[in-house]
């Protein structure tokens, strides 16, 4: 039940301080989770949790917030998690429709949000980013706190995969004279990832 609670608590604080969509909640997920090592989760955990949650049908705050739910709780625990990610908007949303009509036309709250969004796009910058070294790079850590690897050497099995949904993408553009579907794209990855990294 303690487990439950926090669970709502920690990701109602996500859900209440995110803005700019879900991909601007990872930075704040990411740190809800790896300061509280009771969710059972780490940082490559995590990363994986994203892919899934990307990859998966609804927002990717919802998705994480389940996904990491379970693993830290159960059943109950991915409710609590989700209910706690989901409440924030529901109750904000609610507010503005009920007390505040024309909430956002008004030119001080459109310059709030036009001042927010350059730092959500940092955010979400800085996060990919991070990903990216983590993924191709894995050694990348060891070099910047002086660990036993001399060179970071990259991982040849996320190369493989990124290299060759770029090029059939580049390809299928080429040939087709259109971009492929994203949801394409993501079926193909997943087909990709089963393959190189079961074989």
């Amino acid at each position: 039940m303690i487990t439950c609670l926090r669970l709502f608590w920690e990701f109602f604080k996500v859900g209440l301080f995110t803005f700019g969509g879900g991909y601007a909640a990872i930075p704040l997920i990411r740190d809800a989770v790896l300061s509280n090592p009771w969710m059972g989760v780490d940082e490559e955990m995590f990363a994986y949790i994203v892919g899934v949650a990307e990859s998966t049908p609804g927002p990717i705050m919802i998705n994480s917030a389940t996904y990491i739910g379970t693993t830290a709780g159960g059943i109950f625990g991915a409710v609590c998690a989700t209910v706690g990610a989901a409440t924030p908007s529901f109750l904000i949303i609610l507010l503005i429709a009920r007390f505040l009509q024309g909430f956002l036309e008004k030119k001080a709250t459109r310059s709030v949000l036009d001042t927010i969004k350059p730092c959500v796009v940092g955010i979400i910058l800085s996060v990919g980013i991070d990903f990216l070294l983590s993924g191709i790079l894995p050694e990348i850590n060891e070099l910047f706190t002086g660990g036993p690897s001399a060179v970071a050497l990259p991982e040849w099995r996320t190369l493989l995969m990124f290299g060759s949904v770029f090029l059939l993408r580049c390809a299928y553009r080429l040939w087709k004279k259109k971009t492929i579907s994203p949801i394409l794209s993501i079926a193909i990855a997943a087909g990709l990832g089963m393959l190189i990294y079961g074989v």
